[in-house]
């Protein structure tokens, strides 16, 4: 598995819903970088989904979930926080709020609980009444 081939698709991915989420619907290229997103989404739950899906059904299992497991690309957000460069020039991410699938768990009793996949290493990570609280699992 091409774990560098998958961050950076990723990141192709978040960079535009950030984008994304500064413009107005009103912006005449609003439209442009939506479909652009949507085919680049497309393109990532393909080459993808077989790798991801067996790590969101163990995550799934482990939390003791019995939510349906959706496309990695619904588990993005639409928002994510641009964190600084490390030494090599990568730049992570952070999450909070909102974001990502909601899940339920009877691990956890009545939180809002999310699961929201995240670039450089490609992480899911859980979301715990907005916080992002744990690592669920790490390409790398």
């Amino acid at each position: 598995m091409n774990w560098e081939k998958l961050d950076q698709q990723l990141t192709e991915i978040v960079k535009k819903r950030n984008q994304l989420s500064q413009m107005d619907y009103s912006d005449d290229s609003y439209d442009d970088l939506e479909e652009e997103l949507h085919d680049l989404e497309d393109d990532f739950n393909e080459e993808y989904e077989e790798v991801l899906e067996p790590q969101l059904e163990k995550i799934y299992a482990k939390l003791k979930s019995d939510t349906d497991i959706l496309l990695p690309t619904a588990y993005l957000a639409n928002q994510y926080k641009e964190m600084l460069p490390d030494a090599k020039g990568i730049i992570t991410y952070e999450v909070s709020g909102s974001q990502g699938v909601p899940i339920e768990s009877d691990q956890l009793g009545k939180v809002d609980m999310r699961i929201v996949l995240v670039p450089n290493p490609a992480r899911f990570v859980l979301l715990v009444n907005g916080v992002q609280l744990k690592e669920l699992w790490k390409s790398r």
